[in-house]
């Protein structure tokens, strides 16, 4: 044998060996603390392709951020218990579902924040009227102003709540300004967003930014997704929307003709504090600058005389558990008449699957609005791999025309309960992103809820379990795969 083949010999077994290392390695730690099916997704890509598999599992394979992080998001969760014990002012509770007690003291658990009456709530389906009713709450602001946004651009359609932001600042008030650092970044216009914000003179702070070189820096992929904005802490915006054009200024949305379809809830009352204290939260996990005590204490405060109760669900790779998750499914199983779901990316892992069959089964009307056309390929696709499944459990589902997206995040149990957030039904809303959803009870809010509801039926097209078994196999094949990238988390 030449010094050639031998040499060749002892490169391919120390090859070997490593592989062999490496899969026995990635068995014992891929597992670890993560869901079967995401867990199994990893393995295959690191026994098919091990060192791409490896590189991106150790890109983006914790799905937690960092530990200091957490410690810091935990020690905010004890000071709110704790200034916030035995403040829950909220109407006769004889009149709630007898499941409702048990969902609440859930979200007390994971997120902390109390259930708040007392308060008034309004929804706004026109994305022009949502911003021009937050840049109103803006002008007539007199202490101070807090913007929390996943994505906050500045362009033509979003130049005059910069221009009161602007105004604020002028007559000295409070102007803070959170905005997540990869989402805003990837859109057109990011540096002149920042820039407006430093002429303007207001206080801002990048969420999770991606700066290796000046220390900042977690899995790149978990992002701040919570959208809010807070003005005295007396009116407060939530939902779906962000600070952007409706076409999100995308050459290939606009070739498209595509927009945006949002949900916003304007709310007034003492949970407006609640708001508050994550945006404080936030801006302590960004800045380290101590959340005011005044903000968290607020929430003791008798509201008038309205007939919400409200409370406050933060949830996120901050939290051990995923909190947004555990009421959704919390409160499928609770559901008596019917559960009215609307998500523009639906993408259930098992567990959520099983409580909307189990909802079915038990003879609850189900329904379920997604967009006819998508914008995320990959997430559009592995969302149609469902809608076999639940269209035999009885689920239906309705389409919203294009060219719109139907961007609303929310859904309704029986007549008593809603939620309204951020917060996606699918794994990345569950495990990545930092997200706040409301839970209200109230028959005032859910009516309006109903009406936004009609309003989508009357939008949509129902798609038939005959049609959808019409789909072409390539179309099939196309959404298998994308429903198994899902779990690779």
């Amino acid at each position: 044998m030449s010094d050639a083949e031998r040499t060749a010999l002892i490169v391919a077994g120390v090859a070997l060996a490593i592989d062999l290392v490496v899969r026995i390695v990635a068995v014992i730690v891929v597992p670890r603390n993560r869901r079967p099916t995401a867990g199994m997704a990893w393995l295959l890509a690191i026994f098919f392709l091990p060192f791409l598999g490896v590189f991106f599992f150790l890109l983006i394979g914790n799905p937690k951020l960092p530990k200091h992080r957490r410690e810091k998001q935990a020690e905010v969760d004890r000071y709110i218990r704790e200034s916030t014990h035995g403040v829950e002012r909220v109407s006769d509770s004889t009149q709630w579902p007898a499941w409702f007690e048990g969902i609440v003291r859930l979200n007390r658990n994971l997120g902390s924040m109390p259930l708040i009456g007392s308060n008034s709530a309004s929804l706004i389906g026109d994305y022009q009227g949502s911003l021009d009713a937050m840049t109103a709450a803006i002008r007539d602001a007199k202490r101070h102003v807090h913007v929390e946004f996943y994505i906050f651009a500045y362009d033509r359609t979003t130049a005059p709540f910069f221009d009161a932001l602007a105004d604020a600042v002028a007559r000295g008030i409070e102007v803070r300004v959170l905005l997540d650092h990869v989402a805003s970044y990837r859109v057109k216009g990011y540096r002149a967003t920042l820039k407006q914000l430093r002429t303007m003179g207001a206080e801002w702070q990048l969420m999770l930014p991606v700066q290796p070189f000046k220390g900042k820096y977690q899995r790149p992929d978990l992002r701040n997704h919570r959208k809010l904005l807070v003005v005295d802490g007396e009116v407060g915006f939530m939902g779906s929307q962000n600070i952007i054009d409706r076409s999100y200024n995308k050459r290939s949305n606009i070739r498209r003709g595509l927009k945006w379809k949002e949900l916003v809830t304007r709310v007034e009352g003492p949970i407006v504090t609640g708001l508050d204290a994550i945006f404080a939260s936030d801006w302590y996990l960004e800045t380290g600058e101590t959340p005011r005590r005044d903000l968290v204490e607020a929430l003791d405060q008798p509201g008038e005389a309205q007939d919400l109760d409200c409370q406050v669900v933060p949830s996120g790779p901050g939290y051990r558990n995923e909190n947004n998750l555990k009421l959704f499914l919390a409160l499928l199983y609770a559901a008596q008449e019917q559960i009215i779901i609307t998500s523009p990316y639906f993408v259930p892992d098992e567990a959520m699957l099983y409580a909307i069959s189990s909802a079915t089964q038990r003879g609850i009307h189900v329904e379920l609005f997604v967009s006819e056309i998508g914008d995320q390929a990959l997430v559009y696709h592995a969302q149609r791999s469902y809608y076999e499944a639940l269209l035999r459990a009885g689920v239906k589902i309705y389409m919203y025309k294009a060219p719109y997206i139907l961007h609303a995040k929310h859904f309704t149990i029986d007549d008593d309960v809603a939620v309204i957030g951020s917060s996606n039904m699918d794994i990345r809303s569950f495990e990545l992103n930092m997200e706040i959803s409301l839970l209200v009870r109230g028959a005032s809010f859910v009516r309006e809820m109903r009406a936004v509801e009609a309003g989508y039926r009357r939008d949509s097209r129902e798609l038939t379990l005959d049609e959808w078994m019409r789909q072409p196999l390539g179309s099939t094949v196309l959404d298998n795969l994308a429903r198994l990238t899902s779990a690779l988390q």
